[in-house]
Parts: structure tokens; C-alpha cells; sequence
């Protein structure tokens, strides 16, 4: 059956899976996630043995794993950081899919998790196949806003070639940006 979704907005049990109350133990299964990432366990097993701790949904155990990293990876990650006050006159580089999925679902009414590391997740996913949804056009337009203020000089937009309809992204991205 044909995916007819026209938005990328919140799962229907998202309200409760992520309501405040389950907050505090999303955090502590964070935190204790990304203690064993950071003594080397494997992130499968860790993710297993925590989920299993607080009794985690799937979808929870999704969350913590998109939202933790060990603390070498945060380290890392901080090196590379760049301020947006620090990107006028600089190209830069996007990750398509995941920069306009994550606006997409902020968009559309879909959980957004801060990760340890500063970085917004979202719970979206494509299966390998890219669906334009109501909110493609405005978060393509966000973005490019997004970088004119930012006085960014080029921008060159990765786009996955095995996820069908790439090509039809960047047609659409190209036409946005020309105008």
C-alpha cells in the first residue's frame, strides 16, 4: 500500500511516550547510555540493557540512541562546531535529507530532541524513499533564509543517490533557490 502521509508530524502515542513525566527517566537512560558508550560497549547491547532498565518503548530507545554519543564523539564533535555568526562569507556543506526531515518534522508538530551533543533529532525516517509532504516547500524556504541572513557564499546540499527521488529534490531545492 502506498504511503499517503502528507506530514512528518508526531506519532500518535508520542504525547505519551514523551510527556513530561517520562522525561526524567529519558534523561537518566541517556546519561547511563552514553556512560557505556564511553567505556566502549557496544552500542546495540548498551542500548538493549538501558531500554530494558526503564522499560523503554521502541520508539524511546530510538530517541535516547539518535539523542546520545560517548564522550569522545562529544568532543569531537565540539572541535568542529562552527557559530553561526562564523558562517558569513564561508561555503558550507548540508546533510539534505537529515537538516529538511528534521525541519520538516519540527514543522509538521513532531517530537525534536536537543542530543547530548546540541544537535536537534527528530524521529522521522524515509525507508529509502524521499516523500515531498506539506511541509517540503517552507523548510527548503526556511533554510535558504536561513542562509542568506547567515551571508553564506555556496552552499552545496548531499543528497543520498540510493533514496528514490533525490533527483526530484534537487530540482526542487535548485528551483527554490534561483528565486
Amino acid at each position: 500500500m502506498p504511503d499517503k502521509r502528507t506530514h512528518r508530524g508526531p506519532h500518535p502515542a508520542d504525547a505519551k511516550l514523551f510527556a513530561p513525566a517520562a522525561i526524567a527517566d529519558l534523561r537518566t537512560a541517556l546519561a547511563d547510555f552514553s556512560l557505556l558508550l564511553t567505556k566502549g560497549y557496544a552500542e546495540k547491547s548498551s542500548l538493549k540493557l538501558v531500554g530494558d532498565r526503564f522499560s523503554l518503548t521502541e520508539r524511546q530507545r530510538l530517541a535516547i540512541m539518535r539523542s546520545a554519543c560517548s564522550d569522545q564523539q562529544l568532543i569531537s564533535r565540539e572541535k568542529r562546531e562552527i557559530k553561526i555568526a562564523d558562517l558569513a562569507d564561508r561555503p558550507i556543506v548540508i546533510d539534505g535529507y537529515n537538516v529538511l526531515i528534521t525541519i520538516e518534522a519540527a514543522m509538521s508538530g513532531g517530537v525534536i530532541f536537543k542530543g547530548r551533543d546540541g544537535c536537534f533529532r527528530d524521529l522521522a525516517s524515509i525507508h529509502g524513499t524521499y516523500r515531498k509532504v506539506t511541509e517540503t516547500i517552507p523548510a527548503v524556504q526556511l533554510i535558504g533564509n536561513f542562509l542568506k541572513e547567515s551571508s553564506v557564499t555556496d552552499c552545496l546540499w548531499l543528497l543520498d543517490s540510493p533514496v528514490s527521488n533525490s533527483g526530484r529534490l534537487k530540482t526542487l531545492i535548485g528551483e527554490l533557490a534561483r528565486k
